[in-house]
């Protein structure tokens, strides 16, 4: 009896961190050329993103929002081909931030909307 309980405490302990991890992500990276956009809805947070490059550089900017009072935050994420990384964060409900961000020698970036 005390095995089966502890083996059942372990299995749920399990569920409920796994289900607690995947709580605190969104979808998968969209990763973009020029030009392109976006605008991918998670769980508690949106946004809306655009890729356009000049010469050898790309500017990705849009804006995300905080979309539930959860005491977390939405944040963009943003890797670009050239290595450089930024992030931009809204935190509150209904706190939209605004963002601009040009990365030099490349015409391509991973952007990713999550929850923090």
């Amino acid at each position: 009896m005390f095995a089966a309980r502890k083996t059942l405490t372990s299995v749920l302990s399990a569920a409920v961190l796994a289900g607690g991890l995947a709580l605190g992500t969104a979808g998968p990276a969209n990763a973009a050329s020029c030009p392109s956009s976006a605008s991918p809805v998670a769980d508690g947070a949106s946004a809306g993103w655009t890729l356009r490059c000049s010469g050898n550089d790309v500017t990705v900017s849009g804006w995300l929002q905080d979309t539930r009072a959860d005491g977390k935050c939405a944040l963009v994420r943003i890797n670009a081909g050239n290595g450089e990384y930024r992030t931009k964060s809204a935190c509150g409900s209904g706190v939209r931030e605004q963002f601009s961000y040009t990365f030099k020698g490349t015409k391509n970036a991973q952007v990713r909307l999550a929850i923090a």
